[in-house]
């Protein structure tokens, strides 16, 4: 990242239509925000900015890749990154009160007065949303988890001794009601 300015737009000086900028953010701009669950991330922000009168519209798309671990067996593996987001900003006269009222988290009103727009933060959170839900080992060619074997082997037994132990919690407290029953007759 260059530098804090590099995220800010400066649409005054743009003549209404579509203008395209390009963005390529790594771990160091992740690391400013805060601290991710991934590293070695490249991602490309592809931002069309719609420039009409009195409002714009911007379209982000999201690609890349980053280095993660997998949710299941805890292997690390390389994620891909991709998706598209919109968002229209609204010149008003009173910008607070309009975000305060807004419900849509898609619109975001600025003061007619402002020169610059800032997207850092909306990069920031696009490429987030960006990864996969669930990020787990690809299948082989054969359609066999990559996974490891030994931890998948030791969650199976985990799982096995969990459901019994928590079946035998179940019951046990049904017996209390049992016991109270015997003795009223």
């Amino acid at each position: 990242m260059a530098g804090k300015r590099t995220f800010e737009i400066a649409f005054v000086g743009l003549k209404p239509g579509i203008h395209e900028i390009n963005y390529v953010v790594d771990d160091k701009f992740f690391a400013e925000k805060g601290s991710p669950d991934f590293t070695n991330c490249q991602a490309n922000i592809k931002l069309q900015l719609d420039k009409k009168s009195g409002f714009m519209l911007l379209k982000f798309e999201i690609g890349g890749k980053a280095d993660s671990t997998c949710d299941r067996c805890g292997n690390a593996l390389t994620v891909d990154i991709w998706d598209e987001f919109n968002m229209l900003v609204k010149l008003v006269e009173n910008p607070e009160e309009m975000n305060d009222q807004e419900e849509d988290p898609d619109v975001f009103y600025i003061s007619r007065t402002e020169s610059h727009i800032d997207v850092a933060n909306w990069i920031y959170e696009f490429v987030l949303l960006s990864f996969p839900i669930q990020k787990i080992c690809p299948d082989d060619e054969n359609g066999n988890s990559t996974c490891n074997k030994e931890v998948l082997e030791k969650l199976k037994a985990m799982e096995a001794g969990g459901e019994e132990h928590n079946a035998n919690q179940i019951w046990k407290g049904l017996e209390q009601f049992k016991k109270v029953k015997k003795v009223k007759k």
